[in-house]
Parts: structure tokens; sequence; C-alpha cells
């Protein structure tokens, strides 16, 4: 049971928690803006659980959707149900598992949030398999990552304003930031199983691409929110968040597996200071 339970846990990439933190930063930042302050700790609770709940989830049908892929992937060939470790019913019913524990959390809110709860449950099962249609995946995975803000609005609200929608349209620019160079980590074992990524579509326009992603997400955040805030502390954020994009030029810049991976990883803190701003805005 300890060995199953370790496969699990790979599966769930519970050793990686930067998925997650990607998820929640910005479904955080839009309950305080929803809220106009603090959201309340029931609500907190229930989207830090529920985005850890879903993003594993999310993880056990990405690995069953993509095992024949992955197996030829240097850096996922040795995930639990590529690897054949783990059955691919296994799998899905843990995947099944965790999002009806996700969706007992969205019971405990109102009837908006469980009604948009099961179009972002259908984003979710889309993203895998767009990989093989769509040109550019990571949209795709930016409106399921952004999922989080209109939900957001709507437990608070009971409905989902234009802004929620400006909001995760944004956010989707950040999304298509971060998971370019993830894509750029596996380029050329992507281009070999004729996998479509926005690294690939992309080619020597990425890093140029991925700068405009991020100042796309800032400006627009900055612009949807600037007069809803305290000013100061959320410009003074959104510099912070400058700096870290231009750091991010820099370790990409070279296109090296090892330089794009570590711009991935350390993305949540470019949303954790979003966040951050937000919070200290509406003090």
């Amino acid at each position: 049971m300890i060995d199953k339970l370790k496969l699990y846990l790979d599966l769930i990439r519970w050793n990686r928690p930067a998925g997650w933190l990607l998820l929640l930063w910005p479904s955080l930042a839009a309950l305080w803006v929803a809220a106009e302050g603090f959201p309340g700790w029931h609500l907190i609770v229930v989207f830090t659980l529920g985005t850890i709940l879903m993003r594993s989830a999310g993880c056990c049908i990405n690995d069953v959707a993509d095992r024949d892929f992955d197996k030829h992937v240097k850096r996922t060939a040795n995930r639990p149900v590529t690897s054949g470790r783990l059955k691919t019913q296994e799998a899905l019913m843990v995947g099944a598992v965790l999002a009806l524990c996700a969706f007992g959390l969205v019971l405990t809110t109102n009837r908006a949030t469980i009604a948009w709860s099961f179009a972002a449950l259908a984003v979710t099962l889309a993203y895998p398999y767009a990989k093989r249609f769509v040109a550019m995946p990571q949209a795709v995975l930016g409106v399921a990552f952004s999922f989080g803000i209109p939900m957001a609005f709507a437990a608070v609200q009971g409905a989902v304003p234009p802004l929620a929608w400006g909001l995760l349209l944004g956010n989707l620019f950040w999304v298509l930031a971060y998971d370019t160079e993830y894509a750029m980590v596996d380029r050329e074992d992507d281009l070999k199983i004729g996998m479509k990524t926005s690294a690939i579509t992309l080619g020597n326009r990425d890093v140029p691409a991925i700068m405009g992603f991020y100042v796309a997400y800032l400006t627009s955040w900055a612009w949807l929110l600037s007069g809803m805030v305290q000013r100061t502390w959320f410009w003074l954020a959104l510099v912070f968040c400058l700096a870290q994009v231009i750091w991010h030029y820099f370790l990409i810049r070279q296109r090296s597996r090892e330089g794009c991976f570590t711009a991935f990883k350390q993305n949540h803190w470019l949303g954790f200071s979003v966040f951050v701003g937000v919070v200290l805005a509406y003090r």
C-alpha cells in the first residue's frame, strides 16, 4: 500500500506544487477583487483545496491521454501510467475520485458556481486532446487554468460580470507565456512524435512572443483594475513582476532546456506577486 500511495502521489505531481500554484493565485486574486477585499475563510478554503484537487485530477487525465506520446519524451517517460507501473483504469479512477471531492467543495457555494464548474470540467477534459489538433494548445490550457476567475466571481457575487471575463482573457496570456516556456523544454521530442505546441508553432519567434504575452497579461490586469484598487501597492507589485519578466528573458533567451524549465517553475512567484498586490490594494 505504501508503494501504491507513492505511485498515486507521483501521478498527481504532489512533489511539484508549481502546477497548482499557477492555478491558485489568479483564483484567489479574483476572489479579492470580486469581494472588494477579504472574501471570507470559507471561499478561500474551497478554492484552495478545489484547485489542488482539480489540478491533481487533470494530471491523471493528461497522463492517460498522453501515455503513448510521453514514452518518447525524456522528461515524461517515467511517469506512472506511461511506464506501465499504474494501469490506465486505476489512474482514471483516482482522477474521478479527486474530481468528485472537488465537486463536493463546490456544492458548498451557490448555484452559479456549481453551474460554471461543469464548464470548467469540460475544458479540463478537452485540453489533453487539443495537443493533437490545435496549433497552440496552450490557449486551451489558458482557458482551463483561468476558469477559477469567473468561478470566483460567481461564488462571491452569484454572477459573472464582464470584468471577470476580461481578467480571464488577460490571465490567458500569462498561461501562454509560461506554458510556452514549458513547451520549449520538450520541443525536440515533440517534433519527432508530431505533437503540436506553441513552441513549435512560434519557432524562432518564441522568446519575443513570450515577452509579449507577459506584457499583455500585466497590462490588461493593470488596466482592468486600475480604477478599483489603491494604486500604490498594486503598481509596486506590477513593477516587481516586470523585474521577474526581465529575469525570465535571460533564462530563456538561449533556449536551453534547463533555462526554460527553470523559468516555467518560477512563474508561480509572478502570480503570487500579483495576488499580494491585489490583497494589499484592498487593505
